[in-house]
């Protein structure tokens, strides 16, 4: 476009003034400080955000339930209830099962006292021969005084105020959590009319962390029956505590199963030798790469579904942002995290080609496109009861 001067002469006309983005560098060095600031936030809050993210987690695993009664014709309000009873007697059976494996073991131990001196002894006469002679252990026993044993006991008492607190906060959002899932489809069905993509990942993050829940709780199951009958074969003994150990420990991905695995192994070394414990890593390690590594993948679908190393990734990641629970959360939370940054956006629907299990998940397609549908199809958005 051409403009005349008072001469007459053709000039180029000024263009409008165009917006110029801001450096790809500028954005991204933005992006990373903001969210190292916000990690640092949820870290210093994890005292509330983890509770209350493991109560949104109970609330979702339960609230089928909750559906199901309204479907019926039960007030919204009994519905919300019963979803709170029930949530509350999944917590009281996870305490009562590791409050009755903690008392068996602490029944038993007494018992193998004089054979865990006899290793003891024989571990101090090897170490003696790495240069640590039993003057040196003495010396650093010797420094354990009263003080050193009353700050441990002191930390014990504190641990366990802690988690009192935690649970209280949990038990407390929980109940506040169940009210306002009364209104959790209406609530997604009025996001989808503005934010059609959110509401659609919303709904994904609900199914998913329901299916990661159901699905680790029964294939812990079957790890801990299976494990069961190994340790009985074995001769290891408390082989039904040993189990329940292993199927509380499977919720906390990539590394509950070594956690599950030492207590059973070493007691087999008190009990019965060396050979015994290493069948029992045998046994283990067996069970648990077959069912937890070849066939659980399967059940767990695509909207769970992030790569090992990923997985891996997260558990430390949630561990040092929200402390023990996050490694119990570290799944969930990093679904969460994928429904908001990257199924939300069309923009960012690469990454799945970078974190999905199944590269099918990262072709930035809704479902339906990828099976076949119209292009023109739109997005169905289904409430997340149910």
């Amino acid at each position: 476009m051409t403009t005349t001067d008072h001469d007459g002469a053709a000039v180029p006309a000024e263009s409008p003034s165009v917006r110029t983005p801001l450096p790809r560098y500028v954005l991204v060095t933005v992006g990373i400080a903001a969210l190292a600031v916000t990690i640092l936030v949820v870290r210093e809050l994890q005292s509330i955000i983890a509770p209350v993210f493991l109560a949104l987690n109970l609330v979702l695993i339960v609230h089928p339930l909750q559906s199901r009664l309204v479907r019926l014709r039960v007030p919204r309000f009994a519905a919300a209830m019963v979803t709170v009873l029930v949530v509350l007697a999944l917590l009281a059976a996870f305490f009562a099962l590791t409050g009755w494996s903690i008392a068996q073991l602490v029944l038993v131990l007494p018992t193998y006292t004089e054979k865990m001196l006899a290793i003891v002894q024989d571990s101090a006469q090897w170490l003696a021969t790495m240069g640590l002679t039993p003057t040196f252990i003495e010396d650093q026993l010797a420094a354990i005084d009263a003080n050193s044993i009353a700050g441990a006991a002191g930390a014990v008492f504190s641990n366990v105020s802690i988690v009192v607190a935690l649970l209280t906060t949990v038990v407390m959002a929980v109940f506040f959590v169940a009210m306002d899932s009364m209104s959790f489809g209406q609530r997604i069905l009025a996001t989808a009319v503005v934010r059609p993509r959110l509401a659609t990942a919303m709904t994904s993050f609900g199914h998913g962390v329901r299916r990661y829940w159901v699905v680790a709780t029964i294939f812990g199951l079957i790890v801990a029956v299976l494990d069961v009958i190994a340790l009985e074969i074995i001769g290891v003994p408390l082989a039904l505590v040993w189990g329940v150990l292993a199927f509380l420990t499977n919720y906390i991905p990539n590394v509950g199963f070594v956690i599950g695995l030492v207590p059973p192994a070493l007691l087999a070394l008190v009990d019965q030798g060396w050979m015994a414990a290493l069948w029992v890593v045998i046994a283990f390690s067996v069970l648990n790469f077959v069912i937890q590594s070849i066939i659980q993948p399967k059940f767990t679908g695509e909207s769970v579904g992030v790569t090992p190393f990923v997985s891996f990734l997260s558990l430390l990641f949630w561990y040092w942002v929200l402390g023990a629970l996050g490694a119990l959360l570290a799944l969930p939370a990093t679904l969460l995290l994928k429904a908001l940054l990257v199924d939300a956006d069309p923009r960012a629907r690469w990454v799945n080609n970078l974190i999905a299990s199944d590269l099918r998940t990262g072709s930035g397609l809704p479902i339906g496109r990828r099976r076949g549908t119209d292009r023109n199809t739109r997005e169905v958005v289904v409430p997340m009861a149910g």
